[in-house]
């Protein structure tokens, strides 16, 4: 098959954009080329690596005119490590960015180029943010290594410091590291399914200053684990809960079935706003906390909550915007497929003495039309799926039901784009959209929009 390019072609091309994960695009004879590390605005030498069909991924050689938004990154592994894509753009441009991938999207997918897309609501320090890190563990000639993956390898970029994490993490990260060795325990090798230690994970709590540390292993049997135990004790005296998760399986599935308490509490507890959260070794948590207020500030405006209505919260994870919907509505009905999280949602409204929230396990598409059945009536909707977007019998679901207000909290803004185009077509009209800086560093964004019957 014939390209426009060939694999090796060494070009020179304009790049006029960034990709959803942060790759320059340029096009030569209106053919895209994919470029990892170039930024818009930037004339750059580059070598085609893989011409397909409809597009092609290229590497950068050299930059012969850079952007004045091109910055040094303060990270030593940012080229390698596949954690961040943004930190050769300055702050202020990446919100440019990102405000520009909503608008594009909006216009593109949704289809609603009349709907207001505000500037993303940044940080004002968007380092060291991070209060969940996901450390994976590996041996590379015959050394323990832990780090971050390379961008779409499993091959683990070894180092001792991530700045968006917390300083604990790192020096855990390194402690851990160097004491497996000496302690005669193997990290876990994916290939072959052998060693121990698969990941280190830690949460911190913003609010509490509480720590958790989980050691993610392959068999249940830890040896050494005392003597483990005192390590993470000596770098983290005040730490709040040390657990083990078992994963035996082959997969690169973070976590196993089973989780085991090995010292302290099975949780830390954080608040977000006024409200305390009980978070678990395997809660989904939102791992920006100072922006978490801003995102959930938002939703909140968007629901226009008087007192008097009843809302439904679908994908409510651990009730976290459940409860934040309870203290300002009559009613709050929380849905998620998970029942562990549902459990932990029920702990948290008992945790923060309130008794106008209701959670109930499954899939949204089945426990809302029972709801009904049941004779309930919602007045809002608030969604917050996962990248995916909403369950296609969810859209459904709403349409037939058609409560009067809906606030959608999304991930992703092409899934985003595309629901809100369904919803648009099913009679809602969309008012405006609100992206939210969750993942400084990286092409990620988040964005609340507000939808009308």
């Amino acid at each position: 098959m014939a390209y426009i390019v060939n694999k090796n072609d060494r070009l020179t091309v304009y790049v006029e954009d960034l990709t959803h994960d942060g790759s320059g695009v340029a096009k030569v004879d209106g053919y895209p080329l994919f470029i990892p590390n170039a930024l818009p605005g930037e004339e750059v030498e580059v070598q085609v690596t893989k011409p397909m069909k409809k597009y092609g991924l290229a590497k950068l050689i050299a930059v012969k005119k850079a952007s004045p938004d091109r910055v040094e990154p303060p990270c030593h592994v940012f080229w390698d490590c596949g954690g961040c894509q943004l930190q050769h753009l300055s702050y202020e441009a990446q919100l440019v960015q990102k405000r520009k991938t909503v608008r594009d999207v909006m216009d593109r997918i949704g289809k609603l180029p009349h709907v207001p897309v505000h500037p993303v609501k940044g940080m004002e320090n968007p380092w060291r943010y991070r209060n969940k890190s996901q450390i994976p563990f590996s041996e590379k000639n015959g050394e323990t290594i832990a780090g971050f993956y390379k961008t779409r390898t499993h091959d683990i970029v070894d180092t001792d410091v991530c700045i968006i994490q917390s300083e604990e993490a790192d020096e855990l990260m390194s402690t851990l590291k160097h004491k497996l060795h000496e302690l005669g325990i193997r990290a876990y090798d994916e290939i072959n399914h052998r060693g121990m230690l698969r990941h280190l994970v830690i949460r911190k709590a913003r609010a509490t200053g509480e720590l958790m540390v989980v050691l993610v292993t392959r068999t249940k049997k830890f040896p050494q684990k005392e003597a483990v135990i005192d390590v993470i004790k000596s770098v983290v005296p005040e730490v709040t809960s040390i657990m083990q998760n078992v994963n035996t399986q082959k997969t690169n599935v973070i976590f196993g079935e089973e989780t085991i308490l090995l010292h302290g509490k099975p949780f830390i507890v954080d608040t977000i706003g006024d409200i305390q959260f009980e978070i678990s070794a395997r809660s989904f948590y939102q791992i920006n906390p100072e922006q978490t207020e801003v995102l959930y500030g938002q939703a909140l405006e968007y629901a226009q909550l008087t007192g008097n209505e009843t809302v439904i919260d679908a994908y409510c994870g651990i009730g976290t915007i459940s409860l934040f919907l309870a203290k300002q509505a009559k009613e709050v009905y929380g849905v998620e497929i998970v029942p562990q999280a549902i459990e932990d949602a029920k702990r948290n409204a008992e945790l923060n003495a309130i008794d106008n929230a209701y959670f109930e396990a499954g899939p949204a598409e089945v426990v809302i039309p029972k709801w009904y059945e049941e004779g309930k009536r919602f007045d809002v909707l608030m969604v917050d799926p996962p990248r995916k977007g909403c369950d296609e019998k969810l859209l459904e679901t709403i349409l037939e039901y058609k409560p009067r207000r809906i606030v959608y909290v999304s991930c992703n803004p092409a899934t985003l784009a595309r629901d809100l185009r369904i919803l648009e077509e099913g009679g809602y009209r969309t008012q405006e959209v609100q992206p939210v800086e969750m993942f400084a560093q990286s092409s990620h964004v988040e964005c609340v929009a507000w939808l009308e019957i």
